[in-house]
């Protein structure tokens, strides 16, 4: 078998849009989701705060699962960005309800280190992003 090097190329500049575009967003996302929350993640991470690493590492790939889903689905830019917004809108989304109404002292727990609810939140940030996911496929 022989590199069909024309092939190759066009594929590597497809590859290169599209992982750059979802680089962006994924940084784009967590800064979003970073003044969506009552909490400083980069200081409460920088101090060693397990459980505000495993929240915001679970949000970060809850976020990761439906952009690769739209990936997949899509090669049009502008519609990977729109399924890319709404999948962000809904990961924020569902963690202001986990802190406003599941587990109200949420930022609490996880400011004072609380890995049970760092692992919870992440959990929840994950299972979100896998139906996010799910639901892009048609």
């Amino acid at each position: 078998m022989t590199l069909d090097l024309p092939a190759y190329l066009a594929g590597v500049s497809h590859f290169l849009l599209a992982f750059g575009l979802a680089c962006v967003l994924l940084a784009l996302f967590k800064a979003i989701y970073q003044k969506s929350t009552p909490y400083d993640e980069r200081a409460l991470v920088a101090q060693g705060n397990v459980a505000a690493a495993l929240a915001f590492g679970g949000a970060i790939v809850g976020f990761a699962l439906p952009l690769a889903s739209a990936l997949s689905e899509t090669t049009d830019p502008v519609e990977f960005v729109a399924w890319a917004v709404l999948a962000g809108a809904i990961q924020v989304l569902a963690s202001l309800v986990v802190r406003r109404v599941v587990v109200r002292d949420m930022a609490r727990r996880l400011e004072e280190g609380n890995v049970a609810s760092g692992v919870y939140a992440a959990a929840t940030s994950i299972s979100v992003g896998l139906l996010n996911a799910a639901s892009m496929t048609y």
